[in-house]
């Protein structure tokens, strides 16, 4: 089922993500939509909080990116991007590291909203799969970015607190507007029909 995407100015976007202790159907099936979702808005990440969960899960995708390669090394080998495509990380630990290098990001959250992000090029992850199962692995590039802004997203970040001061003020305006139009939209759905007649 493809879910709503929250929108900046929705308060869910600042709650830190809480652990998830059992993997159960409610779980598996938020995983399924999760990534429904994802490939429905041509997005190649999504963290529950965007639909509206404040839990510590995300999926990634970044099959199909060639202008912006990944790396991934999985249980200290080189591997195929591809091949561990969707990812689904739960409860992940996510060490970044090695030089920062800055790049283009939009997000899902912030339709048309993009700016140059600088991130370490590099992340090592810890986390569970959509079965429980330990996943370690280290990534680089592109992979290495999504990952760095979904956890954020995990911890109630968002990429507007990464930007630079002149980036932020000059997409003040476009911000103002749609966390203003979230909050009007959210003000509405709590007014039931029959108090608006």
């Amino acid at each position: 089922m493809i879910l709503e995407i929250v929108k900046y100015g929705h308060p869910v976007l600042r709650r830190k993500g809480a652990r998830i202790e059992t993997i159960d159907a409610d779980v598996r099936r938020l995983i399924a939509d999760m990534l429904e979702t994802m490939y429905a808005a041509k997005g190649v990440g999504l963290a529950a909080q965007q639909v509206g969960h404040a839990l510590q899960l995300t999926v990634i995708d970044v099959r199909g990116v060639t202008d912006r390669p990944s790396t991934l090394e999985w249980q200290g080998h080189p591997a195929e991007v591809d091949a561990h495509m969707p990812l689904v990380l739960i409860n992940p630990d996510v060490r970044p590291f090695g030089e920062t290098v800055t790049g283009p990001e939009g997000c899902l959250s912030f339709p048309e909203i993009y700016a140059d992000i600088p991130r370490p090029e590099s992340a090592h992850v810890k986390a569970l799969n959509e079965r429980g199962q330990p996943v370690e692995f280290r990534c680089g590039g592109l992979l290495a970015r999504v990952v760095q802004h979904e956890v954020d997203h995990l911890n109630g970040i968002l990429f507007i607190d990464r930007m630079s001061t002149e980036d932020r003020r000059e997409l003040k305006p476009q911000l103002d507007e749609l966390q203003a139009a979230t909050k009007a939209a959210l003000a509405d759905k709590k007014i039931s029909p029959a108090k608006r007649a």
